[in-house]
């Protein structure tokens, strides 16, 4: 039987926004693990092995893995939870469920439009911007989506919408929705997002031993 590892190993990709969001929990909890960044064309041998539907973040336990970013994120902040992040109110959860399901649908297919078939990328960009629109109606009152500090709400969707504003900056400054870009942007120009996304090289089985946070 494997044995906890004392480092757990998180495969990672720097971009993706589900990695990005597992970073930000480890990060916040302060629990160090061996990160291994890969290139998604070039998979690791081990980390399909543990995890064969090939998506990162995959956080090894040595005991355990977890291969959902959400679940990363949950078990980390179960671990420590300084920032009280999973202190946020039953419309939280609502929200994080939109981003995950209907906004990120959306966001996919305005991003990768030849990807899909008979898909008009400016009506997803719509209906992932309907979606935006409530939280702009949220921070009218605050600086985060549920109040003046961030909760795992604003850290578990923030990065989906920075893929979204990525797509066309521009478009996206012109929006109707100050609030929402100014959520955005306190976060870009955070401390904790600049450690979050520090550039790692590849992982090869022969490299020194790179740790986060």
């Amino acid at each position: 039987m494997n044995q906890p590892l004392e480092t757990p190993i998180l495969y990672n990709f720097r971009r993706c926004p589900y990695a990005m969001r597992a970073r930000l929990a480890l990060h916040v909890a302060g629990i160090k693990v061996e990160v291994r960044e890969i290139m998604l064309r070039s998979k690791p041998d081990h980390m399909l092995e543990i995890s064969p539907k090939g998506t990162v973040p995959v956080l090894w336990l040595g005991d355990r893995v977890i291969d959902e970013s959400r679940d990363i994120m949950e078990w980390a902040l179960a671990q420590n939870d300084p920032d009280d992040w999973c202190n946020m109110p039953h419309q939280g959860e609502d929200w994080i469920k939109q981003i995950e399901g209907p906004f990120k649908s959306a966001l996919d297919k305005y991003k990768y439009a030849t990807r899909y078939e008979n898909v008009d990328a400016t009506k997803e960009r719509d209906r992932a911007r309907d979606i935006l629109m409530h939280a702009e109606t949220l921070l009218c009152h605050s600086k985060w989506l549920f109040g003046d500090l961030p909760c795992l709400a604003d850290m578990a969707t923030i990065t989906f919408v920075r893929q979204y504003a990525n797509v066309d900056r521009d478009w996206f400054d012109a929006q109707p929705w100050a609030n929402l870009r100014a959520w955005l942007d306190q976060f870009l120009a955070s401390d904790r997002f600049a450690a979050i996304m520090l550039k790692y090289p590849l992982w090869q089985p022969s490299n020194p031993i790179l740790h986060f946070p």
